[in-house]
Protein backbone atom coordinates (compact mmCIF):
# COMPACT_ATOMS: atom_id res chain seq x y z
CA UNK A 1 0.00 0.00 0.00
CA UNK A 2 1.25 3.45 -0.99
CA UNK A 3 1.83 6.42 1.27
CA UNK A 4 -1.00 8.11 -0.52
CA UNK A 5 -3.12 5.19 -0.14
CA UNK A 6 -2.70 5.11 3.53
CA UNK A 7 -2.94 8.36 4.44
CA UNK A 8 -5.59 9.65 2.14
CA UNK A 9 -8.40 10.07 4.63
CA UNK A 10 -6.33 11.70 7.24
CA UNK A 11 -4.84 14.26 4.81
CA UNK A 12 -8.38 14.97 3.32
CA UNK A 13 -9.37 15.37 6.82
CA UNK A 14 -6.24 18.42 7.19
CA UNK A 15 -6.83 20.11 3.96
CA UNK A 16 -10.54 19.56 5.43
CA UNK A 17 -9.60 21.83 8.35
CA UNK A 18 -7.28 23.92 6.70
CA UNK A 19 -10.06 25.19 4.24
CA UNK A 20 -12.32 25.37 7.44
CA UNK A 21 -9.77 27.87 9.37
CA UNK A 22 -9.30 29.89 6.19
CA UNK A 23 -13.27 30.61 5.45
CA UNK A 24 -13.97 31.48 9.29
CA UNK A 25 -11.07 33.39 9.48
CA UNK A 26 -11.15 35.23 6.23
CA UNK A 27 -14.56 36.11 6.95
CA UNK A 28 -13.97 37.70 10.20
CA UNK A 29 -10.88 39.74 8.59
CA UNK A 30 -13.38 40.91 5.56
CA UNK A 31 -15.93 42.06 8.83
CA UNK A 32 -13.06 43.80 10.67
CA UNK A 33 -11.44 45.63 8.00
CA UNK A 34 -14.92 46.79 6.58
CA UNK A 35 -15.70 48.89 9.32
CA UNK A 36 -12.26 51.28 8.15
CA UNK A 37 -13.51 50.99 4.16
CA UNK A 38 -16.80 53.25 5.17
CA UNK A 39 -14.83 55.56 7.58
CA UNK A 40 -15.06 58.58 5.79
CA UNK A 41 -12.29 60.13 8.83
CA UNK A 42 -9.93 58.46 6.21
CA UNK A 43 -8.60 59.87 3.02
CA UNK A 44 -10.27 57.87 0.02
CA UNK A 45 -6.29 56.10 -1.36
CA UNK A 46 -6.41 55.13 3.13
CA UNK A 47 -9.77 53.76 2.45
CA UNK A 48 -8.91 51.69 -0.85
CA UNK A 49 -5.97 50.37 0.37
CA UNK A 50 -8.31 48.74 3.14
CA UNK A 51 -10.32 47.68 0.40
CA UNK A 52 -7.77 45.83 -1.04
CA UNK A 53 -6.46 44.18 2.02
CA UNK A 54 -10.55 42.70 2.72
CA UNK A 55 -10.38 41.41 -1.35
CA UNK A 56 -6.80 39.74 -0.23
CA UNK A 57 -8.12 37.91 2.89
CA UNK A 58 -11.36 36.99 1.19
CA UNK A 59 -9.82 35.42 -1.36
CA UNK A 60 -8.57 32.78 1.11
CA UNK A 61 -12.11 32.86 2.35
CA UNK A 62 -13.43 32.17 -0.79
CA UNK A 63 -10.91 29.21 -1.82
CA UNK A 64 -11.68 27.82 1.70
CA UNK A 65 -15.38 27.45 1.21
CA UNK A 66 -15.12 26.16 -2.48
CA UNK A 67 -12.61 23.89 -1.58
CA UNK A 68 -15.09 22.48 1.56
CA UNK A 69 -17.38 20.69 -0.83
CA UNK A 70 -15.00 18.21 -3.36
CA UNK A 71 -12.86 17.68 0.00
CA UNK A 72 -16.16 16.83 1.68
CA UNK A 73 -17.92 14.51 -1.01
CA UNK A 74 -14.39 12.68 -1.28
CA UNK A 75 -14.33 11.85 2.31
CA UNK A 76 -18.12 10.74 1.72
CA UNK A 77 -17.37 8.10 -0.35
CA UNK A 78 -14.52 7.01 1.80
CA UNK A 79 -17.04 7.01 5.16
CA UNK A 80 -19.50 5.39 2.66
CA UNK A 81 -22.43 8.32 2.94
CA UNK A 82 -21.41 9.49 -0.60
CA UNK A 83 -21.50 6.35 -3.01
CA UNK A 84 -19.91 7.68 -6.40
CA UNK A 85 -16.40 6.87 -6.59
CA UNK A 86 -13.76 6.52 -9.43
CA UNK A 87 -14.00 8.39 -12.03
CA UNK A 88 -16.96 10.41 -10.53
CA UNK A 89 -14.34 11.37 -8.04
CA UNK A 90 -11.48 12.23 -10.77
CA UNK A 91 -14.03 14.12 -12.83
CA UNK A 92 -15.25 16.13 -9.48
CA UNK A 93 -11.87 17.05 -8.97
CA UNK A 94 -11.59 18.83 -12.59
CA UNK A 95 -14.78 20.82 -12.47
CA UNK A 96 -13.99 22.54 -8.32
CA UNK A 97 -10.31 22.78 -9.73
CA UNK A 98 -11.71 25.07 -12.59
CA UNK A 99 -14.48 26.38 -10.44
CA UNK A 100 -11.12 27.66 -8.17
CA UNK A 101 -9.44 28.72 -11.22
CA UNK A 102 -12.33 31.24 -12.38
CA UNK A 103 -12.60 32.63 -8.80
CA UNK A 104 -9.15 33.17 -8.56
CA UNK A 105 -9.05 35.12 -11.97
CA UNK A 106 -12.35 37.13 -10.49
CA UNK A 107 -9.72 38.11 -7.93
CA UNK A 108 -6.50 39.08 -10.16
CA UNK A 109 -8.92 41.57 -12.17
CA UNK A 110 -11.02 42.47 -9.45
CA UNK A 111 -10.48 45.86 -10.65
CA UNK A 112 -11.53 45.83 -14.19
CA UNK A 113 -14.91 44.92 -16.21
CA UNK A 114 -13.33 41.44 -17.17
CA UNK A 115 -13.16 41.13 -13.44
CA UNK A 116 -16.51 41.96 -12.53
CA UNK A 117 -17.86 39.60 -15.71
CA UNK A 118 -15.95 36.51 -14.37
CA UNK A 119 -17.16 37.53 -10.47
CA UNK A 120 -20.81 37.38 -12.06
CA UNK A 121 -20.19 34.00 -13.56
CA UNK A 122 -18.66 32.66 -10.39
CA UNK A 123 -21.74 33.79 -8.71
CA UNK A 124 -23.54 32.05 -11.67
CA UNK A 125 -22.11 29.02 -10.84
CA UNK A 126 -23.27 29.40 -7.31
CA UNK A 127 -27.47 29.07 -8.84
CA UNK A 128 -26.87 25.89 -9.76
CA UNK A 129 -24.33 24.35 -6.79
CA UNK A 130 -27.01 25.78 -4.19
CA UNK A 131 -30.32 24.12 -5.20
CA UNK A 132 -28.28 20.93 -6.00
CA UNK A 133 -26.98 20.45 -2.69
CA UNK A 134 -30.40 21.18 -1.38
CA UNK A 135 -32.23 19.18 -3.41
CA UNK A 136 -29.69 16.29 -3.03
CA UNK A 137 -29.68 16.72 0.86
CA UNK A 138 -33.19 16.84 1.47
CA UNK A 139 -34.25 14.01 -1.08
CA UNK A 140 -31.61 12.11 0.94
CA UNK A 141 -33.03 12.98 4.38
CA UNK A 142 -36.41 12.39 3.04
CA UNK A 143 -36.66 10.13 0.65
CA UNK A 144 -34.64 7.87 -1.43
CA UNK A 145 -31.90 9.93 -2.18
CA UNK A 146 -28.09 9.66 -3.68
CA UNK A 147 -26.91 10.21 -0.19
CA UNK A 148 -26.59 7.06 2.61
CA UNK A 149 -29.11 8.45 5.11
CA UNK A 150 -29.70 5.38 7.91
CA UNK A 151 -29.14 5.91 11.45
CA UNK A 152 -25.75 7.18 11.98
CA UNK A 153 -25.13 8.69 8.70
CA UNK A 154 -28.04 11.70 8.69
CA UNK A 155 -25.03 13.90 10.17
CA UNK A 156 -24.00 13.81 6.19
CA UNK A 157 -26.79 15.41 4.48
CA UNK A 158 -27.65 17.78 7.40
CA UNK A 159 -24.29 18.86 6.95
CA UNK A 160 -24.50 19.10 3.00
CA UNK A 161 -27.94 21.31 3.67
CA UNK A 162 -26.15 23.65 6.10
CA UNK A 163 -23.29 24.31 3.78
CA UNK A 164 -25.37 25.22 1.01
CA UNK A 165 -27.10 27.74 3.41
CA UNK A 166 -23.63 29.47 4.10
CA UNK A 167 -23.52 29.23 -0.27
CA UNK A 168 -26.50 31.62 -0.17
CA UNK A 169 -25.56 34.12 2.40
CA UNK A 170 -21.90 33.81 1.15
CA UNK A 171 -23.70 34.66 -2.13
CA UNK A 172 -25.57 37.58 -0.86
CA UNK A 173 -22.22 38.75 0.63
CA UNK A 174 -20.29 38.04 -2.91
CA UNK A 175 -22.94 40.85 -4.32
CA UNK A 176 -21.85 43.28 -1.67
CA UNK A 177 -18.16 42.93 -2.22
CA UNK A 178 -18.73 43.38 -5.85
CA UNK A 179 -21.04 46.61 -4.68
CA UNK A 180 -17.84 48.35 -3.33
CA UNK A 181 -16.07 47.91 -6.14
CA UNK A 182 -18.52 49.83 -8.12
CA UNK A 183 -19.46 52.05 -5.56
CA UNK A 184 -15.35 53.17 -5.12
CA UNK A 185 -15.08 53.94 -9.05
CA UNK A 186 -17.56 56.33 -8.38
CA UNK A 187 -16.48 58.07 -4.70
CA UNK A 188 -12.83 58.20 -7.47
CA UNK A 189 -14.19 60.73 -9.43
CA UNK A 190 -14.98 62.93 -6.57
CA UNK A 191 -17.02 63.24 -3.08
CA UNK A 192 -20.42 62.09 -3.26
CA UNK A 193 -22.82 61.92 -0.49
CA UNK A 194 -25.12 59.37 -2.01
CA UNK A 195 -22.59 56.74 -3.00
CA UNK A 196 -21.17 57.03 0.63
CA UNK A 197 -24.88 56.66 2.34
CA UNK A 198 -25.14 53.52 -0.36
CA UNK A 199 -22.41 52.16 0.46
CA UNK A 200 -22.48 51.94 4.46
CA UNK A 201 -25.87 50.77 4.22
CA UNK A 202 -24.57 48.31 2.08
CA UNK A 203 -21.67 47.47 4.42
CA UNK A 204 -24.14 47.56 7.34
CA UNK A 205 -26.07 45.10 5.74
CA UNK A 206 -23.14 42.83 5.61
CA UNK A 207 -22.25 42.72 9.03
CA UNK A 208 -25.45 41.98 10.25
CA UNK A 209 -25.27 39.18 7.48
CA UNK A 210 -21.80 38.41 8.91
CA UNK A 211 -23.30 37.00 12.46
CA UNK A 212 -25.52 34.62 10.88
CA UNK A 213 -22.89 32.79 8.33
CA UNK A 214 -20.85 32.65 11.26
CA UNK A 215 -23.22 30.84 13.51
CA UNK A 216 -24.49 28.23 10.23
CA UNK A 217 -20.29 27.92 9.77
CA UNK A 218 -20.00 26.60 13.41
CA UNK A 219 -22.81 24.26 12.58
CA UNK A 220 -21.54 22.74 9.30
CA UNK A 221 -18.28 22.46 11.27
CA UNK A 222 -19.97 20.64 14.51
CA UNK A 223 -22.13 17.93 12.42
CA UNK A 224 -18.70 17.15 10.57
CA UNK A 225 -16.67 17.24 13.96
CA UNK A 226 -19.98 15.23 16.20
CA UNK A 227 -21.45 13.33 13.36
CA UNK A 228 -24.20 13.19 15.76
CA UNK A 229 -27.01 11.56 13.92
Amino acid sequence: MSFLEMYQLPILRWLHIVAMVYWLGGEWGVFQTSFNVINRKLSMDERRRHMETAYRIDILARTGIIMLLPLGLHMGHIWGVQPLGGNWLTGMWILFAMWLGLCWSAYYFRETDTGIRLTKIDEGIRFIVIPALMITSLWSLFGDGPLMAETGQKWFSIKMFFYACTLVIGLKLRFIMREWTELFRQLAMGENAEVEATLDRSIRFGRKLAYLYWILILTVAFFGAVKPM
